[in-house]
């Protein structure tokens, strides 16, 4: 038996169809639409509602572990996000795992990473002969390979291997842009060159002859060395006594700073420019004496954080607060620190952008159509910006003078080539 309210409304549906029709289209609506919303996530393997895995190699031990400190500030920004609620509500599982600086195991830890953890994407492995060990791979099973930290300048290869990007500047745009600095300055010198032998000291040495032009014939002595040396010793003594007056010291992790400390010692008082990755106040210029590297010319794109003149900055703050906070056991004043937490910043925009799209083709896209992207501790003036077919992400650089216990900025903002 209905009771009289039951039969009211019975009634009154009866005779309005309309507004019956209207009250199910209601009730309908907001499952359709809600499906639709649902159907709108999309994600492949490493990503779900409530987690983004992404992987990473990195040396923790070999000739180069002193850049680790990189991935555990990233680890460190991660683990802060991740606390705060992560980004878009998922927290980042980070799965950093060591190469020892060797394209083999690179090779053995990327297939892990891909193939047993399932991440969405690798980001910021380090080293330009490990990870183009795996760039075929990766670009093969469409995995992207992000924010490389490699100055090669073949990352910058779109058409052949669109799913690779570095966070550096190239080889050829650094060893350009110390070509010119060389002929602006030392138009009649002779140069000495010392470079790792492997795919990043060759591009380097092309990039400096190419720079260099029609007057290439100002490099008197290249000299090479393997990543496996115990020593440059040799090296070193065959630079002073080719007469060279300028040493463009292309070398990377401890051998930088063996380099600046045998020429102190050999009293070779050549004018010196190292590239970007040997700036690093702890891991390169302590250990070489500070008075050795004083006079010493590099080109810098991050905010030095041992710098007086930066310590008021907000960004520089914001930094030394994230570290003293997150990460108390490191060193905050190494720039490679910096770069670490640099890195961290610039994937998880990337991440941010790629909403609840977390497909390989939309985190590629996001990462290779970056616009100024809001991060702290590049340098005034230096920005990143890249598009799809152009992977470069760096078009500025500041020019700097070591005086024996910081980096001083020597004039405005050099452009480089290729942007």
């Amino acid at each position: 038996m209905l009771n009289d309210s039951a039969k009211m409304t019975r009634a009154f549906y009866r005779n309005r169809p309309q507004t019956g029709l209207l009250l199910a289209l209601c009730m309908v609506m907001p499952l359709v639409f809600g499906s639709g919303a649902r159907a709108e996530k999309k994600y492949d393997t490493g990503a779900s509602d409530t987690e983004i895995k992404i992987g990473q190699t990195m040396p923790y031990s070999g000739p180069v572990s002193a850049f680790s400190v990189l991935s555990r500030v990233m680890n460190g920004y991660f683990k802060m996000l991740n606390d705060k609620g992560g980004i878009n509500h998922r927290k980042i599982n980070f799965v950093s795992v060591d190469d020892s600086y060797n394209p083999s195991k690179t090779v053995e830890q990327t297939r892990r990473l891909v193939e047993d953890e399932g991440v969405l994407a690798i980001f910021a492995p380090l080293g330009t002969p490990t990870s183009l060990a795996v760039r075929k791979y990766l670009n093969q099973k469409k995995i992207p390979q992000l924010v490389v930290l490699s100055t090669s300048s073949q990352w910058n290869n779109p058409a052949e291997f669109p799913y690779s990007t570095s966070l550096s500047l190239g080889a050829d745009q650094e060893s350009d842009g110390i070509a010119r600095y060389i002929l602006a300055n030392k138009p009649d010198g002779k140069v000495g060159v010392l470079y790792q032998n492997d795919d990043y000291g060759k591009d380097f040495l092309k990039g400096l002859k190419d720079g260099f032009g029609d007057k290439a014939s100002m490099i008197v002595s290249e000299q090479a060395y393997s990543a496996s040396d115990a020593t440059i010793d040799q090296q070193m003594v065959s630079l002073k006594y080719s007469g060279a007056d300028v040493f463009v010291n292309a070398t990377t992790g401890k051998f930088s700073a063996m380099s600046i400390r045998k020429a102190a010692e050999l009293q070779w008082k050549a004018l010196q420019i190292v590239t970007a990755s040997s700036i690093s106040l702890k891991n390169v210029l302590q250990p070489a004496g500070l008075d050795n590297a004083k006079g010493v010319v590099a080109d810098i794109y991050y905010k030095d954080p041992t710098d007086p003149q930066v310590q008021n900055d907000k960004d520089v703050q914001a930094y030394f607060a994230f570290m003293k906070e997150n990460l108390p056991s490191e060193d905050a004043k190494d720039t490679n620190s910096v770069v670490g937490y640099v890195t961290a910043q610039l994937v998880a925009h990337i991440l941010e952008k790629c909403g609840d799209e977390l497909t390989h083709d939309n985190v590629l896209k996001q990462a290779t159509t970056l616009q100024s992207p809001p991060l702290g501790m590049l340098a005034e003036g230096v920005t990143i910006n890249n598009s799809p077919d152009n992977y470069l992400p760096f078009g500025t650089a500041l020019r700097v003078v070591f005086d024996g216990t910081k980096w001083v900025t020597v004039g405005p903002p050099i452009k480089l080539k290729g942007k």
